[in-house]
C-alpha cells in the first residue's frame, strides 16, 4: 500500500535544443520539488537558470546511479518530491533513470511522467516512414564487429527502425547498415533536432553512406538515424538461404583477393543479384576461413 506521506518521483523530459519546448507543467515540477537528480547538474543548470528555477540539484548519471539509488528512495520515502532530468529529452530512455525509476515503483513509490521532448520519437515523426509499428534499438556498439552482429540480428525486422548515434561514428555506422541491412532501405537521418542546424537527410542507406563521406555536415552533431523495416516478400526469401557454395561464393572469392570487403561484397550482390547484407555476411565467413 502506497505511504499517503511519501512524495513523489517525477519523470520531467527537457528540451533537446530549443528551450521553448520545456512544458508549463515541467516548469512548475522543477519550480516546486524539493530536489532535481540530473545527469550533469552543470548542464541541468543552465536550464534552470535561463527560466530562473533555484531547487537544488544532485548529480545521478552512469556511473552513480546504482549507489545513489537507496538515498534517493530514502528521501521519497520521507516525504521528499524528486524531478528526474536528463541532459536532454527524456529520461531512462537511452540516458540515466531506470534503476531509479524500478527502485521507487518497487517501493511502492509515485512514479509520474512529465511528458515531453524525445528526439527518437521527433525524429521519427517526420522521416516519412511507417510509423504504425517501430523497433527503438537506442546507440548500436561501437565496435565495428558487435555493431555488424547486432545489424544481422535485425535484418528481418519488419517494423521501422531507430537509432541514435554519436557524430564520429555516423560513417561507419550507415556503411554496416548499408552492408547489413540492405542498401537499397529507406531511410532518414534527422541531426540537431530542434536547434538551429537542424537538417534531415533522406534517402536510402547506400545514398546516406554515400553522402556522409563527402558532406562534413551531416557528421556533426547529435543524430537520430530511422530505416525501413524489411519487405516481408525480402524475409521469405532469404529464410531459407544457407550463403554457401553456389555463384555467389565463386564472385567473392575472386572479388576478395582484390578488393577490401565491403566493396567486394557490393560488388558481389550487383553480380549476382543477391542483397547487399548477405553478400557482406557471406564474405565476412569467406575471410574469415
Amino acid at each position: 500500500m502506497a505511504n499517503p506521506a511519501a512524495g513523489r518521483l517525477y519523470v520531467v523530459a527537457t528540451p533537446i535544443g530549443n528551450l521553448g519546448d520545456l512544458s508549463s507543467r515541467a516548469r512548475e515540477i522543477l519550480s516546486t520539488c524539493a530536489l532535481i537528480a540530473a545527469e550533469d547538474t552543470r548542464h541541468t543548470g543552465v536550464l534552470l537558470k535561463a527560466f530562473g528555477i533555484e531547487t537544488p540539484q544532485l548529480s545521478l548519471h552512469d556511473h552513480n546511479e546504482q549507489a545513489r539509488t537507496p538515498e534517493l528512495v530514502a528521501r521519497l520515502t520521507q516525504g521528499a518530491s524528486i524531478a528526474l532530468v536528463s541532459d536532454a529529452g527524456t529520461p531512462a530512455i537511452s540516458d540515466p533513470g531506470f534503476e531509479l525509476v524500478r527502485a521507487a515503483a518497487a517501493a511502492g513509490l509515485d512514479v509520474i511522467a512529465i511528458p515531453g521532448p524525445c528526439a527518437a520519437i521527433a525524429a521519427l515523426s517526420i522521416a516519412a516512414l511507417p510509423t504504425d509499428r517501430f523497433c527503438f534499438e537506442g546507440f548500436l556498439p561501437a565496435r565495428g564487429a558487435a555493431r555488424r552482429a547486432r545489424l544481422e540480428s535485425l535484418a528481418a525486422e519488419m517494423r521501422t527502425l531507430v537509432f541514435y548515434e554519436s557524430p564520429h561514428r555516423v560513417r561507419d555506422m550507415l556503411e554496416d547498415c548499408a552492408a547489413m541491412l540492405g542498401g537499397e532501405r529507406p531511410a532518414a537521418l534527422a541531426r540537431e533536432i530542434t536547434k538551429l542546424h537542424e537538417t534531415m537527410y533522406r534517402g536510402t542507406l547506400d545514398g546516406l553512406a554515400a553522402q556522409a563521406a563527402s558532406d562534413p555536415d551531416l557528421n556533426r552533431g547529435e543524430i537520430v538515424l530511422t530505416v525501413a523495416g524489411a519487405a516481408p516478400a525480402a524475409v521469405d526469401a532469404t529464410a531459407g538461404v544457407d550463403g554457401h557454395g553456389g555463384e555467389l561464393d565463386r564472385v567473392l572469392k575472386v572479388l576478395l583477393a582484390e578488393l577490401p570487403l565491403k566493396q567486394a561484397a557490393r560488388l558481389a550482390a550487383q553480380l549476382t543479384a543477391a542483397r547487399d547484407n548477405h553478400a557482406y555476411k557471406r564474405a565476412l565467413q569467406l575471410k574469415q576461413a
